[in-house]
């Protein structure tokens, strides 16, 4: 099911152009497209994300776990990814957020989706905020 759910969501908001899937209450879903660590296969995760300027802030929350998620290891391996926003499909750089890039979206996130307080209570890790920015190349 942890397969097959992402994968259903990301194949119905493609299909749909974000209408079916592209929120979750109040919070935007973005699908975040990594390359693999060990596979190198493309792997592609909905997300909820924060606008933030001109570039998009997600939380490798991991429903409070204790490991990272999959996708935010991949990005350590490889920065960049795609991003589609409804119909907008870009390129990316993935970096994480600083200390003081964090304090300010962190409220954000917590308010777009109160669940994201109680999984930063419940892991024994600090929730990374990665932000994601269009690669100089797509902007040329």
């Amino acid at each position: 099911m942890q397969r097959l759910f992402p994968a259903l969501h990301a194949f119905l908001y493609r299909l749909s152009g974000g209408f079916l899937g592209g929120r979750y209450g109040k919070a935007p879903i973005l699908l975040l497209t990594t390359t693999g660590r060990r596979s190198g296969r493309a792997r592609t995760k909905p997300l909820m994300y924060v606008a933030d300027g001109e570039s998009l802030a997600v939380a490798a929350s991991n429903a409070g776990s204790d490991r990272h998620p999959m996708w935010w290891l991949n990005l350590k391996g490889d920065r960049r990814a795609r991003v589609r926003v409804r119909r907008r499909t870009l390129s990316v750089v993935a970096r994480e957020a600083g200390p003081e890039e964090k304090a300010r979206l962190w409220p954000r996130f917590v308010a777009m989706f109160p669940a994201y307080e109680g999984y930063a209570r419940r892991s024994k890790r600090d929730i990374p905020v990665v932000i994601l920015r269009e690669s100089a190349e797509d902007k040329a």
